[in-house]
């Protein structure tokens, strides 16, 4: 069998999110995770970390590689990634889902497309996530 390098990056910064949404990390967990399942990735751990006074982190390892997010909630932002390899699992569909679930005000997103050569870097259409 030949493995293929190839893989997809998505980065996004979110803004003009509302505090409590970004200040759980057991709502993000939940959220995260279905995330991953929505675009096909294989879940193999969860960590999430609440901060005080107020953040926090949630990282879902997939077989794929992973999805994450660090949160700031007294700026209404939070930063979050999602890199998947191989071609048959989408990061972009877990980027729509968890954009979808934020409602941010405004986003900046890129995309780094992987494994192949140099990488390419682009500029993703981030749409509302839509159950299939």
């Amino acid at each position: 069998m030949e493995y293929s390098t190839f893989g997809r990056h998505v980065a996004i910064d979110v803004w003009g999110v509302d505090f409590e949404l970004l200040n759980s990390a057991e709502f993000l967990k939940n959220h995260m995770v279905e995330a991953a399942e929505a675009c096909g990735a294989t879940v193999l751990s969860v960590q999430a970390q609440q901060f005080e006074p107020q953040g926090a982190t949630v990282l879902v390892m997939l077989s794929e590689s992973h999805i994450s997010i660090h949160t700031y909630p007294e700026k209404g932002f939070a930063a979050l990634d999602c890199y998947t390899c191989g071609e048959t699992v989408d990061p972009q569909i877990a980027i729509d889902y968890m954009v979808s679930i934020l409602k941010p005000e405004k986003y900046y997103a890129k995309k780094l497309i992987r494994g192949v050569g140099e990488m390419e870097v682009v500029t993703p259409e981030v749409k509302e996530y839509v159950n299939a």
